[in-house]
């Protein structure tokens, strides 16, 4: 296995690209100058030192009790000094390697052909005619989650930003010798400010900070790459796109829980949501303003040329009517530019709508979309390439966002309502948590008068158990504002096995509520359930989880089928395998037939967020690929297909599933397995880094039983330990108890949920190191929750490797594959230095002020092997 290893890492050096090869040189250079300048030529000795260790132990060269004993060595401060070496160099790695990402992208888009995985593909596979069809119902609904899974800091992202930046300005072509070398220079210099940033929070963050964090994704990505989206479909839907009517509808909608979920987060309260729509307004309405004063100072077209037609004429002079000393000073800058005249008028009303000038503010989003229609109708009778280009992409701009940016939703937990009805039923006096359910209802209300319905309407309802806990909303509604109450579209959640598996029945029980009815008639009878992931996983394990959900699945499209429903389902995927993670695209394509029908909402959370939107080329390659899935997903051939392979292997999948919670549960549920779990994992410690606003666990205190903790810290914690054991354990059970390797090996070939499943949990393999989670688990003190965990892990590795056909983990994957043994040395080192922490955190006695500095040493690993292992959360 050794000799393995090292061919495999010799491999994946030899076979890195040039690009990517010199763009981590230049930056590990770069770094190294900075940590001699600023540490001394022994600082950097030392992570040499460290650094040809750890490669030395991969290689068989050097023992891992060697290592152990040199980072003991260290003082605790040069520790933390090693460590942040490391946690800075893969902040560094990461970004070659995006930059490398957004080089292909743009390469490949070059060559002509479709991309793979692209909306021309889709079309080129489907027909323009079928995906015309489809695209009349499309609709894509990421939505943004605080889910505390970045464990950077906002400025620590901020600084990789501007060396980014430099980093392009380095590699752009054509570039003088002085260009370079004052490229050279500022690059050092954003290296040198990364250093002595701060990698560790000081404050908590509170809901208001994860609201302004989620803000930067759409100010500097989003809102730009919504309508290329678009563009992309519509120059494959037809020819001559931008000179003609577009043939693409927008199908994009964001929603948001950030300021909204208050389930276990004291800190959400109705103060905050209100503040957070206000805040996405300032931004949205911002950016609109913006793009349309751009838009408007380039329609320099003469009156000659392009006349305005009797409408915008006619439109025009109402202005002037009503603001004529905006609409004079206008004239008199443009003159006989009636288009232009006209569109600084309508950025200048944007602008009176964000400072509530109700005098010249929009009323609605609709308004402002009668007048930008006005302009393309009049622009496309002479000048129709100003009418469909960048107008259009604003038109796109308005119809995705509106003046609220994202759909706000609010979430609460089941329990929560049903204690606040009880109270509202008594009569009596109210608790400050009913008094603020209500106030939470009054402010949705709110929302929905000043920026409509759409901006607010949906209220998840947490550990959904029957209809009684969605009729509850609709009581407290009714008790907070009477015949006044919002318009809400109660959404059950559900979350354990066994509510996965009643979950049709409470749908049709809501179906007997009068507002579900109600509201079914409003909508042309749609209606939404969510599947929580992360939860099913933690209480299931990962394969029964995984083949649970998609039963549900299949019960709830057959159900949906049966009451003539248009049921969407919301995914609540995680980031990480443990909680329902992987690459997107492919999850769409293995959800149960039927269940898509051209609509696919999941949510979006935590280091998923900049690691898809951070950067315009790699959103959008994100977006077109689950578009791309969505498309084909909802295709009768393709879901007949699926349909096909789930019905053959399903007494397969009943034996796997079943095997595998039995392994799981008899690990999870075992007397003292909490308490052994918090010893050898730094759960306790993650608290520290102050993720995000909502607490870890429920309750204070170590967790007495696993659904005290949540599951994020869960899979978080063990990612660090390097076990990684919520994304595979129990598989290799589960795949033991069917018999025939063969058939495992047609379900692997045929079913792309099984596909999809197996490939995950090798990910998740690949990223487990076996040598190094023995030192981790060995601080439990439990001999027995150590083999357990081990065997099954050697008997998971072998199997997925014997139904993949694969002689070494991520054989089919490159790119993955290569990036892992590169990386896998460097994270041994922060896991080295965590381990040292850990150790004396945990057996040690040790002085408050020793303690404090392990813990700063312990939190900065975390931030590191996050870093390293990038989807941890």
């Amino acid at each position: 296995m050794i000799d393995q290893g090292i061919q495999g890492r010799n491999a994946a050096v030899t076979e890195m690209p040039h690009e990517l090869r010199h763009d981590v040189r230049l930056l590990g250079e770069l770094l190294g100058q900075v940590i001699a300048e600023q540490g001394g030529a022994d600082l950097l000795a030392d992570v040499e030192r460290l650094r040809k260790a750890v490669i030395a132990a991969r290689r068989g060269e050097a023992s891992a009790d060697q290592i152990t004993a040199m980072v003991t060595e260290w003082e605790i401060e040069r520790a933390v000094q090693i460590a942040r070496a490391f946690t800075c160099y893969f902040h560094l790695a990461n970004l070659a390697e995006e930059h490398y990402r957004i080089r292909t992208l743009r390469e490949r888009d070059t060559e002509g052909a479709a991309q793979r995985e692209s909306l021309a593909q889709a079309v080129q596979e489907l027909g323009r005619e079928r995906v015309t069809e489809l695209v009349e119902g499309l609709e894509l609904h990421p939505v943004l989650t605080a889910h505390p899974t970045e464990a950077r800091r906002r400025a620590v992202v901020t600084a990789i930003q501007r060396v980014s930046g430099q980093l392009t300005e380095y590699n752009t072509p054509g570039r003088g010798a002085s260009e370079r070398a004052d490229s050279r220079r500022r690059l050092l210099e954003e290296i040198d400010l990364l250093w002595r940033t701060a990698q560790l929070r000081s404050t908590k963050l509170d809901p208001l900070d994860e609201v302004r964090t989620a803000m930067a994704a759409f100010d500097e990505t989003l809102f730009r790459v919504v309508p290329q989206v678009y563009r992309s479909l519509d120059a494959a839907l037809g020819d001559a796109t931008g000179t003609r009517p577009p043939l693409a509808r927008p199908f994009i909608r964001y929603g948001s829980w950030i300021g909204g979920d208050r389930d276990g987060n004291p800190n959400v309260t109705s103060k905050v949501t209100r503040d957070t729509i206000q805040i996405q307004a300032e931004h949205v309405l911002t950016a609109l303003e913006t793009a349309t004063s751009r838009i408007a100072r380039t329609l320099t077209a003469t009156a000659q040329l392009a006349p305005a037609s009797p409408r915008l004429r006619s439109a025009l002079g109402a202005a002037a009517d009503a603001s004529p000393e905006l609409v004079s000073e206008l004239a008199k800058r443009s003159p006989r530019e009636p288009h232009r005249q006209w569109l600084l008028f309508v950025a200048a009303r944007i602008a009176a709508t964000r400072r509530r000038d109700l005098d010249l503010a929009y009323r609605s989003p609709a308004e402002l979309l009668a007048d930008l229609r006005l302009t393309q109708e009049s622009l496309a009778e002479h000048a129709e390439r100003q009418a469909y280009g960048e107008l259009q992409h604003l038109i796109w701009q308005v119809e995705t966002f509106g003046f609220h940016l994202a759909e706000l939703e609010v979430r609460q937990h089941s329990q929560v309502h049903a204690a606040a009805l009880e109270e509202v039923r008594a009569g009596g006096e109210l608790s400050e948590r009913t008094e603020e359910v209500l106030a939470t209802i009054r402010v949705i209300a709110w929302i929905q008068e000043r920026f409509g319905v759409t901006a607010c309407s949906r209220y998840v309802v947490s550990f959904t158990r029957s209809a009684d806990d969605v009729a509850a909303v609709y009581e407290l509604a009714e008790h907070a504002l009477g015949a006044r109450a919002p318009v809400l579209d109660v959404v059950p959640l559900f979350e354990s096995g066994q509510d996965l598996e009643n979950s049709p029945d409470v749908l049709t029980g809501m179906l007997e509520l009068r507002q579900v009815r109600e509201r079914l008639a409003q909508t042309g009878r749609r209606m939404e359930v969510m599947l929580g992931y992360s939860d099913s996983a933690k209480e299931l394990g990962p394969a029964a989880a995984t083949l649970r959900l998609y039963e549900a699945q299949e019960r709830l499209t057959d159900w949906a089928v049966r009451n003539d429903v248009r049921l969407r389902m919301f995914h609540g995927r995680g980031g990480a395998l443990g909680r329902g993670g992987g690459p997107a695209n492919r999850a769409v394509l293995a959800q149960a037939p039927g269940s898509v029908a051209g609509r696919f909402k999941v949510t979006e959370q935590g280091e998923v967020i900049f690691a898809r939107y951070g950067h315009t080329a790699i959103a959008r390659r994100h977006m077109e690929q689950v578009t791309n899935a969505v498309l084909l997903a909802s295709s009768p051939s393709v879901g007949a297909r699926t349909a096909a392979a789930a019905d053959r292997f399903r007494s397969l999948a009943e034996q796997v599933a079943t095997a595998s919670e039995r392994a799981y549960r008899s690990l999870t549920e075992a007397p003292g397995f909490p308490e052994w779990f918090a010893l050898v994992s730094p759960l306790e410690e993650i608290g520290s880094l102050r993720l995000g606003s909502r607490p870890a666990r429920r309750g204070l205190g170590a967790p007495r039983s696993l659904d005290d903790l949540r599951a994020i810290p869960w899979v978080f914690a063990w990612a660090q330990t390097r076990v990684n054991l919520p994304g595979w354990y129990g598989l290799g059970t589960g795949l033991a108890a069917v018999a025939s390797l063969n058939e495992l090996q047609a379900a692997y070939a045929e079913w792309p949920l099984f596909n999809a499943m197996l490939d995950n949990a090798e990910m998740s393999l690949a990223k487990t190191d076996r040598s190094i989670a023995e030192r981790y688990l060995a601080l439990g003190g439990r001999d027995d929750f150590t083999e357990q965990v081990l065997e099954e892990y050697d008997r998971t590795r072998s199997l997925v490797l014997r139904v993949t056909g694969h002689t070494r983990l991520l054989e089919n994957r490159k790119v993955l594959s290569r990036a892992v043994q590169l990386r896998d040395p460097y994270v041994d080192a922060l896991s080295h230095l965590q381990l040292r922490a850990l150790r004396a955190l945990r057996t040690g006695e040790v002085s408050e002020q020793e303690r404090e500095r392990l813990s700063t040493l312990l939190l900065l690993s975390v931030n590191g092997v996050a870093a390293g292992l990038q989807n941890t959360g």
